[in-house]
């Protein structure tokens, strides 16, 4: 018997003002507010910020340049068959989010990321925000 294959995306589409939204090979819609890929993201210095704040969340760490509210995703470019790059409106774009990656931290999950509570404060209906599509939309190459 073949080994399952993981799901990867069908297609994305980049909302800069809400999020991304990704179609995936095996049905699931999921979609990532803009503020929430940003602090998601797999960079270095974020991931470490992360950890920073789980291990003392009293901890006083860097304050982000733009508010949650001004905050857009910019540009999103494929990465080989395997991730995508945003390009966030603070000049963050160092982070690789692999598709294995934007699977563990989908918010859209019934039981959220990680197994805990949707991490964006609303419902994933209130992530989805406005459907509008500026043109950014990508569809990833058949892996």
């Amino acid at each position: 018997m073949k080994p399952r294959r993981p799901p990867t995306p069908t297609s994305l589409d980049l909302d800069r003002q809400h999020g991304l939204t990704v179609r995936w090979s095996d049905g699931r819609v999921s979609i990532y507010p803009v503020a929430y890929l940003r602090r998601m993201s797999p960079s270095a210095e974020t991931r470490q910020q992360r950890e920073q704040q789980a291990a003392n969340p009293l901890a006083v760490l860097k304050s982000a340049p733009v508010s949650a509210a001004e905050l857009r995703a910019d540009s999103a470019e494929l990465v080989g068959n395997y991730a995508v790059r945003i390009r966030f409106s603070d000049g963050h774009d160092t982070g690789l989010y692999a598709w294995d990656y934007l699977r563990q931290i989908d918010p859209t999950r019934p039981e959220g990321p990680h197994g805990s509570a949707s991490p964006h404060g609303g419902s994933p209906a209130e992530a989805q925000g406005a459907s509008g599509d500026d043109g950014q939309g990508t569809k990833p190459p058949n892996a």
